[in-house]
């Protein structure tokens, strides 16, 4: 069985996270499941891993919060996007948060469709490689 690896991470600071954070992680559990469900059809098990990263590890590299990762490259790279960044809130304090620019839109929060679009992008890409 192929196995499409779904890797999101974010700050993670006294059980708290940002907003955008917060709210990406309700669209990356809801693509998830529609992902799991259809491609056990494509016999390719999707795996969702979680990492957390401390205030340590965010300072040094802030845009690293909130990406999603698809068999290890970013989701950007599967949709022709562009990493941006913008400031967000308390938890994140001075430093600029991850956004996306996709097709004239920027995106603090990677809705699920996005998501979606971009692992079925690294299927297709699966049946073409060994």
């Amino acid at each position: 069985m192929k196995k499409l690896i779904i890797k999101w991470q974010r700050l993670l600071y006294n059980n708290s996270t940002c907003p955008r954070c917060s709210e990406t992680e309700k669209e990356i559990e809801e693509a998830f499941f529609k992902l799991k469900e259809a491609f056990k059809h494509f016999n390719i098990e999707v795996i969702l891993e979680k990492i957390e990263l401390n205030k340590v590890e965010f300072s040094k590299t802030p845009l690293s919060s909130n990406l999603i990762l698809i068999n290890n490259k970013p989701l950007e790279e599967w949709l022709g996007a562009e990493t941006g960044k913008s400031k967000c809130c308390s938890v994140c304090g001075d430093e600029d948060c991850r956004t996306i620019h996709f097709k004239g839109n920027t995106y603090e929060a990677i809705p699920e469709n996005l998501i979606i679009k971009a692992s079925l992008i690294a299927a297709s890409e699966m049946f073409f490689t060994k």
